[in-house]
């Protein structure tokens, strides 16, 4: 990984999960010369597959610097990714799913906006989507613009008229448009892990809600998905 940011380049700040939406927002970044600084998080989630994707994601893209934060939600449950009582839906469910955790994209976006602040980077990117997407709340075009308008209130980055812009480059794509756009860029879309219940290989369980979004999302790109599924 590069250690120091490019002279003239500006930085900014990428939450990876290792899942498709964030290698394409990652991809996105980088073509439009940002020095990325990928942020990730273990907090609690059911396996570490995603993580290690994010890890790998980032050595390849050769980002400035890539963090993984211990969270720790699981100490406070709430979701199907974080508690091990609730099991993950195999069926398509209706209102927010069991698979939403708590605040997690407000905590995420805060850890991302408080390096950006050290880093002296204007940027955030996000990968959240609005249209082909499970229905959480901090998904939604409203919510990012409440959270930017938050951290420009609450940062001394922000009251010194520095802002701070939240990227969601993705949030009215269809997941179809997003493996389109990234194939573009040629990303390497076998690298990402999506599945929620995903074992110790990476392998997806190919009938989870991120599951049936992803694979859906491949079928109206018409792109061969190259997930890797475990035997049933």
């Amino acid at each position: 990984m590069r250690e120091e940011n490019n002279a003239g380049a500006k930085p900014a700040v990428i939450l990876l999960s290792g899942g498709l939406d964030s290698i394409t927002v990652l991809a996105l970044a980088q073509q439009q010369g940002f020095v990325c600084h990928a942020l990730s998080f273990d907090y609690g989630q059911r396996h570490n597959a995603e993580l290690e994707a994010a890890r790998n994601i980032a050595s390849h893209y050769q980002v400035a610097a890539h963090k993984v934060i211990n969270l720790g939600l699981s100490s406070i449950g709430g979701s199907a990714l974080t508690d091990a009582k609730i099991d993950v839906p195999t069926s398509p469910q209706t209102g927010i799913p069991v698979t939403y955790v708590p605040a997690r994209n407000t905590i995420f976006l805060a850890f991302a906006l408080g390096w950006a602040e050290v880093l002296q980077a204007h940027d955030v990117f996000i990968g959240v989507n609005a249209v082909d997407y499970s229905g959480y709340p901090d998904c939604r075009p409203e919510f990012i613009k409440a959270f930017q308008d938050m951290a420009n209130l609450g940062t001394k980055a922000g009251v010194e008229g520095h802002k701070i812009q939240i990227h969601t480059p993705l949030i009215s794509f269809s997941k179809a448009q997003i493996i389109q756009q990234g194939m573009a860029l040629g990303v390497d879309y076998a690298a990402t892990v999506s599945c929620y219940s995903a074992d110790a290989e990476g392998r997806a369980c190919g009938v989870c809600d991120a599951c049936r979004l992803r694979a859906a999302g491949f079928a109206a790109a018409g792109v061969a998905d190259p997930t890797r599924y475990r035997p049933h």
